[in-house]
């Protein structure tokens, strides 16, 4: 095993855990795995996209304000590579999340596709697109 996938699997340990402070309110984690240099961007489920690293940054901070404690994540990865310093994964998100000023806690269950480039000895998300995954009562309407 490469010694980029073997630090790129210990890793996702981390970033997972980030994700699962991010649907809690808490985009400090997140922010630490975050690219600061070169450019970054994240295209969000809503559609929109957002480019470079200040603002993708800026953008993660702002909706992790939305969500209330208690929310939970986890991953589960279909895909993932590292060679070279670039390393990606795919797969799905799921999440339960409360919204500030909802009492429901609200299920999401996302496609995920990250990017990662190591900058200095740490990997950094330069590219997140995550959107929602259709549910099977929706797959078979089509």
């Amino acid at each position: 095993m490469n010694s980029d996938l073997s630090s790129f699997e210990q890793f996702l340990k981390r970033r997972e855990e980030a994700g699962n402070a991010y649907v809690s309110g808490d985009a400090a984690p997140l922010g630490r795995v975050v690219a600061r240099t070169l450019s970054a961007t994240f295209f969000g489920p809503q559609g929109g996209y957002v480019q470079g690293t200040n603002e993708v940054a800026t953008r993660y901070e702002r909706d992790a304000a939305s969500f209330a404690p208690g929310g939970d994540s986890h991953f589960e990865i279909l895909q993932m590579a590292a060679s070279d310093g670039i390393a990606y994964w795919v797969g799905f998100q799921r999440a339960t999340a409360h919204m500030r000023g909802n009492p429901d806690a609200i299920p999401f269950n996302l496609r995920i596709t990250e990017v990662f480039r190591r900058e200095g000895d740490e990997w950094k998300i330069v590219h997140r697109h995550a959107d929602s995954l259709a549910s099977e009562a929706e797959k078979n309407k089509k």
